[in-house]
């Protein structure tokens, strides 16, 4: 980061090369979608470009380009949920696909799950679990102490374990609602 500041445009594409994938990972865990998180990464390495001035010579790199990414997210759902606002009357392909019948994944269960917590909640499990940050890095990252980040994550962990369970249980007493029929 120290040699594109000072001008050294191969320095931007090698931190690109080496940071684009796992932004895009974990920008994709935040927003859901992957034509969003391919937008989300463009605009983190564009507002990296743009805030370079800003940079702090004793700062790490990965805390920095993460906190990014989270303030370029957290702005992308804000207008997300401004648009659904503005659409919540019409009917919803998604709620046709989640009948009964509709088979979900673990996958899909933790997508949902993650996106039903706090935003205080997810972002530190997203960074953890996700990315492999350290708790370090992601308190860092937050502008929070280390301490607060393993709370939050803690407290976010217990409450995705009890989202998944009560999916699964859905899940069981649709399957046996089913076989009844």
């Amino acid at each position: 980061m120290l040699l594109f500041i000072q001008g050294d445009t191969t320095a931007f594409n090698t931190l690109f090369q080496r940071y684009a994938r796992a932004m895009r990972a974990y920008l994709l865990r935040l927003s859901g979608q992957a034509s969003a998180a391919d937008d989300l990464v463009q605009l983190t390495f564009l507002s990296v470009v743009r805030a370079r001035g800003r940079f702090r010579a004793d700062a790490r790199f990965k805390p920095w380009l993460y906190a990014i990414g989270t303030n370029v997210a957290r702005n992308w759902i804000r207008r997300q949920r401004r648009q659904e606002a503005l659409t919540e009357s019409l009917p919803r392909v998604a709620e046709l696909e989640d009948s009964p019948t509709h088979h979900l994944g673990m996958k899909r269960r933790v997508q949902e799950a993650l996106a039903k917590l706090p935003e205080g909640q997810r972002v530190p499990i997203v960074m953890h679990r996700f990315q492999g940050l350290s708790f370090a890095e992601i308190a860092m990252a937050m502008g929070l102490t280390e301490g607060a980040v393993k709370v939050r994550a803690h407290r976010g962990y217990v409450r995705l374990r009890e989202l998944l369970t009560m999916s699964r249980d859905e899940d069981e007493l649709r399957s046996s609602w089913l076989e009844d029929r």
